[in-house]
């Protein structure tokens, strides 16, 4: 196969793994594939070594919640400041702390623009959370997360705080709803994904390996626990439970399309004239297998084979009509 028909592969399938077509994109992102295309094919075969070779770290962004009126917005502030111990820094650079410094920040946010009441019917503010793995830099994320915010955030008060005495280095990103143009925050999945995107550009500027790449395309099946579950547990008043675990038809649906446009690129890739390109489908192959959802799925096909072994021997087209696989990808 010819470098241009790779290339078309690559970009035609890549995308859909890394840059799905549900992506909510509002001025120039970083991570959005708007060059020719060998260019385009390059920013996908270096999206593919950095998760399938080197595993890059991935990035955290969630938003944990959000206050409801002045008075639970001023408890977050205490919250993730610890009472005004830690410093903060607004959206002007400012950098504070104390408890004075808290209770002007507080007046600041309630009557600064749009009066905020102490309690309201809908969010006044968003409480965001940007963290990467243990062992990077706290200061590095620190200073990214800031960049982040004032390419993205620009438009809203915020205030943010390094947490760095944990496992974990991350920084607490409090987010005025409204914003100075009259238009609100309301932040959907596609947004979060952007979010996550453009804070590993900025992190990968400060010359850390980062990776924004959805849970679909790298088949992880772990349901993360939320902010409030945590600090519940972590003071004994958590009641219930959660499955550890994604599942459900959205979560099948979505992985299987991820490892069916994988094999689409590993085909590609080993029909390349590049013996790179070659080497690459072999670990794309192999990463493919090690997934999560690829495990899982074949453990299920075993125990219905266990369960049902003349349905699999009469009816093999049936049997294996739900892997959805494309054909073997070695050569």
């Amino acid at each position: 196969m010819s470098g241009p028909s790779v290339d078309g592969v690559l970009v035609q399938w890549g995308e859909r793994l890394f840059y799905p077509a549900n992506r909510i994109v509002r001025g120039t992102s970083p991570a959005r594939l708007s060059r020719g295309l060998p260019r385009r094919a390059a920013d996908v075969r270096a999206r593919i070594r950095a998760t399938v070779i080197r595993r890059a770290p991935q990035v955290m962004v969630k938003v944990t919640g959000g206050g409801r009126g002045m008075t639970a917005i001023a408890a977050h502030f205490r919250y993730i400041s610890k009472s005004g111990r830690l410093p903060f820094e607004d959206d002007r650079g400012v950098v504070r702390e104390g408890k004075e410094a808290l209770r002007d920040l507080v007046e600041q946010w309630q009557y600064g623009g749009s009066y905020i009441g102490e309690t309201s019917h809908r969010r006044e503010a968003f409480n965001i959370m940007l963290s990467m793995p243990s062992g990077v830099d706290a200061l590095t994320v620190q200073r990214a997360a800031r960049e982040f915010a004032q390419a993205e955030l620009a438009d809203h008060r915020w205030v943010m705080v390094l947490h760095d005495h944990q496992a974990n280095p991350h920084v607490h990103l409090s987010v005025r709803a409204g914003g100075r143009h009259g238009q609100r925050l309301n932040p959907r999945k596609a947004d979060l994904q952007r979010w996550r995107e453009i804070f590993a550009d900025k992190l990968r500027g400060w010359g850390i390996d980062a990776e924004a790449t959805r849970q679909a395309t790298r088949g992880q099946l772990r349901n993360d626990e939320p902010l409030w579950r945590l600090k519940a547990a972590e003071a004994g008043r958590l009641r219930s439970s959660r499955e550890g675990s994604k599942s459900g038809p959205a979560v099948e649906r979505s992985r299987k399309e991820a490892i069916v446009a994988w094999a689409h690129v590993a085909r590609g890739l080993s029909g390349s004239e590049d013996s790179a390109d070659r080497i690459l489908a072999e670990q794309v192959d192999r990463y493919v297998r090690s997934t999560p959802f690829a495990l899982e799925y074949a453990r299920r096909l075993e125990r219905q084979r266990e369960r049902s072994p003349l349905t699999f021997e009469r009816e093999p087209s049936r049997a294996a009509k739900p892997v959805e696989r494309a054909p073997e990808v070695r050569r």
